[in-house]
């Protein structure tokens, strides 16, 4: 099998076309969540918390001989923001696999049913068949 022909076969493969659709629309999704956090929740915690904005929050390392403004920041904002993005997507797509697996169950078939009872006339030949095997045995 030729290199184009087994990379043809491997591209089109359809766990990789249903990935490639979850990362565009993982990406666009992203962009809706930061939008959430920056423009809606992130200002109302700043409220609550006296109008800190916590995406801007750093600590200041001392280092001798540099100016305030020349100081390395550990920016433990970035990662509180980037944490609460985290649990909304968490729990955003929580909420659809529960919608999805609700929707599954509605529409999944129900199996096939139980099998109804042989008549009696075969109940009655198998007897006379399990007694002949007994038997001759």
């Amino acid at each position: 099998m030729g290199l184009i022909a087994e990379f043809k076969k491997f591209a089109l493969r359809g766990n990789v076309v249903d990935l490639a659709v979850g990362i565009v629309i993982g990406a666009a999704f992203k962009d809706i969540v930061t939008a959430l956090v920056d423009k809606i929740i992130m200002p109302v915690i700043g409220a609550i918390t006296g109008g800190i904005n916590f995406g801007d929050r750093a600590f200041k390392l001392p280092v001798p001989g540099l100016d305030a403004a020349d100081q390395p920041e550990i920016g433990y904002g970035a990662l509180l923001q980037a944490s609460i993005n985290f649990l909304i997507i968490a729990f955003a797509l929580f909420l659809v696999i529960k919608a999805i697996n609700k929707v599954e169950e509605q529409f999944a078939d129900p199996g096939q049913p139980d099998p109804a009872p042989p008549p009696e006339d075969i109940k009655l030949l198998r007897e006379i068949r399990d007694a002949l095997v007994k038997n001759e045995g």
